[in-house]
């Protein structure tokens, strides 16, 4: 094939994907193919051919349309005798058009066809000049005359494939619009499920009476909107008792049947899905419906049309429910519903697909039926033209009652016919399930061509397509939001409503609706913000609706909402803070998450609104590594002579680096902060596990502790020459500490040579002192307690020890829980030199190169029974104790400590701070079963994650997880997780295995 040739082959455009220049087109078309085209003149072969080659250059791939024809054609040569295919594509134009179209935009389709080449015929054009009939009707005489087989399963099978193909041809050639396309599959889908109960039926054993059973349509198919590939809808109802048995036999043999012919039928929507019987009398379901339905049961029901079998029982089923369905907006449970199915249509989504699902992701299908159902539910109970199943027919009736605006309901239209157009196209080209968009350039140049898109100067036809669907997806996601919550504010606000403006009764049961509590405080709430009309309330009425959106989701939402007013009204009137909401990017919707998740950071941000800047970029939500925090606190220490002054500014930055790490571990859902760099370089991000959170939050106490005791020193300077050190203890030693975490400390001094000991010890005293002074002068900010009573002789002993002290005290008095406790200390500030040689000085104490004795073994498991019966707080749930529970974070440190003590004398690795890091280094060392590191390991996680996210819900300290309530619904949302009750129980059984780990090694 010539170089000319195949350039004149591709501007039919054959080959426009391949690497070949349509030399594989060439090939099909010419003398030994279908023989269009001559190669040597390297034209059509007559006018008929070119008309056909015309044809397949406006399908939506070419090239598979031509192989697809060609196999058709060599299908048809070998078992239909004479051939008429090409005769009949050259004369009959209407054949041609609707062949090529489906040829080139179904593979499925097309496979088909090549299977029974005689078929092709039901796409011929009607001898009265009219294209063949596409709605959805079976036609079984043909389909029996069509197939060998004489069974009726093969022969509705037949049926089935012939009426598709009609539809599609239908759909591709623009001989139906997108409604009456999903009509016609809807009338397909209930002429085979008809077909199918009567299979079923038939079966029947002779003498068995015929059930009363019908076969209610939902979902898409109930709507009259199903898709090309779906599955089909349905719940099953029988008359009486006396026809379950039989119904149920036939039940099962429809869905068995349907499988064969073309799609599953899924009953899960019936009462309790799959675990439900698959048929149950009126009777039951009404009771059912009364008594234990949640609302998505009844939104379900919105739906409900009959579809096959006993269709006079159907309209009575829908007719007893209709009571029921119009009332679900008013059951207390509608809240939890109405939030638990908004989360989970977002939830569900792989994050990798999140950006190319028309189905369930942001501005798609769901956005608009979610808000169309809403509406039926909330005003259909008064206004009986909203009770109409499909989601085109609700969407105008809502419009025609006012509810939704003119122009926000054509816009809607239109974002749903473009998606749904999407949706059909991409299964009509397999014939499979999807509702992804595809991220390779050939499949998406075949979409783009599928759905009518061109090239025009300076734009791809993938590049039109993209930004339509871009258009169209961010119009849906803010309609979405305007039409649950814009009415809200128009009915507050004191301006005039371009749509739909609620009365109040009717504003503050949507409201009620959505979650809040309080809704007439929520309307006050927003009439504060949104009412006038000054440029400020305008941008709030733009602003509110994503706000509340994000509010709604909330296990409080009158809490986010009263947050959020706080902070407006602290910066209303602040140039940059509206303007910030409302041009970047996710600030608006980052700030409503976090103001209604967490009273801690609400109170914080409270205290200091500008940290909300914090929220404009991630790189600001990343936390600052320990040396770049040190630096800034004593640089804010140093610019001011005043002690007080000086710890102020400290506490004041403080402050901002503890909103800068709750805001991110809010936002990325719980202790998920990403990868952090080794310590020392120049950034940090946050860590992905709890651990990240334990060393933010210690890096922040190092600094504080760092600029107050420069400062401290300053104010009370002592003798030249004095060294002086603070050492951390605890879960600061560990950097394990929390949000609410005091600083244990010890501090050591080391008087210089020739220095008068008294003087020396004083001025180290006054240091300690006014260290701790500064720290806990009260102020707005968050306080940071200093506390020492980890040093020797507790309270009762010196604050301050010299070096030769501690070393005096520990090689004569220590006991093997002060042992322990040296187990996680670290030098933090002061003189660096001071500090390692404190290290060195307890080494040999915390680490003993003999282990453990017998009694000294003894002695902790006694101290460990002891502190379990004595310091839990009087009416803790044990199980569920984060710190002192069972399998919480004081049984896995104890358990670790312990294997520290016995072991680190002999495995170098085990001296380190960490408890996860030390369990590890005792599993490697082979010191513990690796099942039980792996279970004590996850339960400290999981313990210091609740411990987190129970400080951050609360906004105050507290360790015990509630097994009920908002306060275990937050943190269940904060860590993740949908249901509460699945989280306590995940809880529960880390907890058991953490116990029975600890247990067997402290009897090892």
């Amino acid at each position: 094939m010539t170089r000319p040739a195949r350039g004149r082959l591709a501007r039919y455009g054959f080959g426009a994907a391949q690497s070949d220049g349509g030399s594989r087109a060439a090939d099909l078309l010419g003398p030994d193919g279908l023989g269009l085209w001559r190669v040597e003149e390297q034209e059509p072969v007559d006018e008929r051919a070119a008309e056909l080659l015309a044809a397949l250059s406006r399908a939506a791939d070419p090239d598979l349309a031509l192989r697809q024809l060609h196999r058709l054609v060599e299908s048809e040569r070998r078992s239909v005798d004479p051939p008429a295919l090409l005769d009949a594509v050259h004369a009959d134009p209407g054949l041609r058009r609707r062949l090529v179209a489906v040829l080139g935009a179904s593979s499925a389709l097309g496979d088909h066809l090549v299977a029974n080449p005689e078929q092709w015929t039901v796409l011929a054009t009607a001898p009265d000049g009219l294209a063949p009939t596409a709605d959805g009707r079976l036609d079984l005489a043909a389909a029996g005359r069509l197939t060998a087989a004489t069974a009726p399963v093969a022969v509705l099978r037949q049926a089935y494939r012939l009426a598709l193909l009609r539809i599609a041809a239908a759909d591709l050639t623009g001989g139906r619009g997108l409604e009456q396309t999903m009509a016609a599959l809807s009338a397909l889908a209930d002429a085979t499920l008809a077909a199918a109960y009567e299979i079923a039926v038939d079966e029947l054993p002779a003498g068995t009476p015929r059930p009363r059973l019908a076969v209610v349509a939902m979902g898409k198919c109930g709507g009259d909107e199903l898709n090309y590939v779906s599955d089909v809808d349905v719940i099953f109802v029988a008359a009486d008792d006396a026809d379950l048995s039989v119904a149920t036999t036939v039940a099962a043999r429809l869905i068995g049947v349907c499988g064969l012919v073309a799609w599953p039928v899924d009953a899960a929507l019936r009462p309790e899905g799959n675990r439900g019987p698959l048929v149950r009398t009126l009777a039951s379901h009404l009771a059912y419906y009364q008594r234990w339905a949640r609302t998505w049961e009844f939104q379900a029901l919105l739906k409900a049309r009959p579809a096959a079998g006993d269709l006079a029982l159907a309209r009575e089923w829908i007719e007893a429910l209709a009571p029921l369905v119009w009332t679900a907006a008013e059951r207390p449970e509608a809240v939890s519903d109405v939030r638990s199915m908004r989360r989970k249509i977002i939830d569900n989504i792989p994050p990798k697909e999140l950006e190319r699902e028309i189905k369930r992701g942001p501005g798609g299908l769901r956005d608009i039926e979610f808000a169309v159902q809403l509406l039926q539910l909330v005003h259909g109970r008064g206004d009986e033209s909203l009770r109409v199943p499909g989601t085109i027919p609700a969407l105008r009736a809502l419009v025609t009652g006012g509810y939704v605006g003119r122009a926000d309901g054509e816009a809607l239209l239109r974002g749903y016919r473009f998606l749904r157009a999407v949706e059909h196209r991409l299964q009509l080209q397999g014939l499979r399930r999807t509702h992804t968009v595809p991220t390779d350039p050939a499949a998406l140049r075949w979409l783009a061509a599928a759905l009518g898109y061109t090239a025009t100067p300076g734009r791809s036809a993938v590049e039109s397509f993209r930004a339509e669907w871009v258009a169209h997806a961010t119009e849906v996601r803010r309609l979405h939001a305007k039409l649950l919550y814009r009415p809200l504010l128009e009915s507050v606000a004191r301006v005039p409503a371009d749509g739909l403006r609620l009365t109040p009764e009717a504003a503050r049961h949507r409201l009620e609706i959505l979650g809040f509590a309080d809704p007439a405080g929520a309307l006050r709430h927003l009439q504060a913000l949104t009412g006038g009309v000054s440029r400020t309330a305008a941008i709030q009425r733009t602003l509110l609706p994503v706000l509340l959106s994000e509010f709604a989701d909330a296990p409080e939402p009158d809490r986010g909402l009263l947050n959020y007013r706080q902070v407006s009204d602290k910066l209303g009137s602040t140039p940059w803070y509206l303007r910030l909401l409302r041009d970047s990017g996710p600030v608006a919707r980052r700030l409503a998450r976090v103001l209604s998740s967490s009273r801690y950071a609400a109170d914080l941000l409270a205290r200091e609104p500008e940290a909300l800047r914090l929220l404009a970029e991630e790189s600001e939500l990343a936390p600052r590594t320990r040396e770049v925090l040190c630096d800034g606190f004593a640089a804010a220490a140093g610019r001011y002579a005043d002690p007080e002054q000086a710890i102020r500014a400290v506490r004041a930055l403080r402050r901002r680096e503890l909103v800068r790490i709750a805001c991110a571990d809010l936002l990325s859902r719980a202790g998920g902060l990403a990868p952090r760099p080794e310590r020392g370089s120049e950034a940090a991000a946050p860590l992905a596990d709890v651990t990240g959170v334990g060393t933010a939050l210690s890096d922040v106490t190092d600094a504080t502790l760092t600029a107050a005791l420069r400062t401290a020193r300053a104010a009370k300077p002592g003798p030249p020459g004095l060294r002086f050190a603070v050492i951390g203890m605890g879960r600061l030693g560990g950097y394990e500490s929390n949000y609410l975490s005091d600083a244990d400390v010890l501090f050591v001094y080391d008087q210089p040579a020739g220095a008068d000991e008294q003087a020396a010890s004083a001025a180290a005293h006054n240091v300690a002192e006014e260290l701790r002074r500064l720290l806990g002068v009260p102020a707005p900010d968050p306080p940071l307690g200093v506390d020492a009573d980890l040093r020797p002789e507790g309270r009762q002993g010196p604050l301050v020890r010299s070096l030769a002290a501690y070393a005096q005290y520990y090689a004569r008095w220590s006991k093997v829980w002060e042992a322990q406790a040296l187990l996680r200390a670290r030098f933090v500030c002061g003189d660096a030199d001071l500090g390692a040689e404190f290290e060195a000085l307890i080494d040999p104490v915390r680490w003993p190169a003999d282990g453990l004795s017998r009694e000294q073994v003894v002695e902790i498991r006694r101290i460990k029974a002891r502190v379990e019966n004595e310091r839990l707080p009087r009416g803790a749930d044990p199980a569920t104790h984060t710190k002192l529970g069972r399998g919480g974070l004081a049984d896995v440190e104890w358990a670790v400590q312990l294997l520290q003590l016995r072991h680190a004398g002999a495995y170098p690795r085990l001296r380190g701070t960490r408890t996860l890091d030390a369990l590890a280094a005792a599993r490697d060392a082979g010191l513990v079963d690796p099942a039980d590191a792996a279970g004590m390991a996850a339960g400290w996680t999981l313990a210091a994650q609740v411990r987190n996210a129970l400080m951050l819900v609360r906004g105050r300290a507290g360790d015990q997880l509630p097994r009920h309530g908002v306060e275990l619904a937050g943190v269940v949302r904060l860590l993740g997780r949908d249901d509460p009750g699945e989280f306590l129980d995940e809880y529960l059984r880390t907890a058991r295995r953490s116990r029975a780990a600890m247990e067997r090694v402290l009897e090892a």
